[in-house]
């Protein structure tokens, strides 16, 4: 039986894209147009992300998590700047083209505005819910896909992402997905699609 095909959109990292392939019939990958951070260039496209679901598919799911930088509440003191110059609507609309993929998706962003102007998420989930003690706020956006449950509710409330000091590297550092989520949605996500 061919394996079934998992894409993860706007990863570089590798998380989201492991945890999956540590599942038999599954094979997964990322896509970003950056390099990927843990060498596995077999498993990893470094191209845009729209033109990966056009032209290698069919994909079987897709877990899309779109750059926040213009969507996100947390810079809304920049988004007149954004609207202007169009950064805002460019984001909206590359937001919006994973929503009308006819596969299964999930759309990982943070707490933003495509709360209004797509709607409002599926679920809101917290790190401290799959094993990691910290709060960072993450919205999902489900299509044939059930909600994530949680898998290992520790205590902490460590709002460690948000405290990040200014550096090189901090956007990458603060848009990783935590390992346990990754872990989550695999299992759960694979065992729905197996059945």
């Amino acid at each position: 039986m061919k394996p079934l095909r998992v894409l993860v959109a706007c990863e570089c990292s590798g998380i989201v894209r492991e945890a999956f392939n540590a599942y038999h019939g599954f094979e997964a990958f990322s896509c970003d147009l950056k390099p990927c951070e843990d060498g596995r260039t077999d498993y990893h496209i470094q191209e845009d992300a729209l033109d990966v679901i056009a032209l290698r598919g069919p994909w079987d799911l897709v877990i899309a998590c779109p750059p926040c930088t213009d969507l996100s509440s947390s810079g809304a003191r920049w988004f007149p700047e954004k609207r202007t110059d169009g950064r805002q609507a460019s984001a909206v609309e590359f937001f919006r083209s994973f929503t009308r993929l006819g596969c299964p998706w999930c759309i990982e962003n943070p707490i933003g505005i495509m709360s209004t102007l797509y709607r409002k998420p599926d679920q809101i989930i917290q790190p401290w819910q799959y094993g990691h003690g910290e709060t960072k706020a993450t919205c999902l956006w489900l299509h044939r896909l059930p909600l994530l449950k949680p898998s290992n509710i520790v205590a902490g409330r460590e709002n460690r992402v948000w405290r990040m000091p200014p550096s090189a590297h901090r956007a990458a550092d603060r848009s990783r997905t935590y390992p346990g989520i990754a872990a989550a949605m695999a299992e759960q996500w694979t065992a729905y699609l197996s059945s």
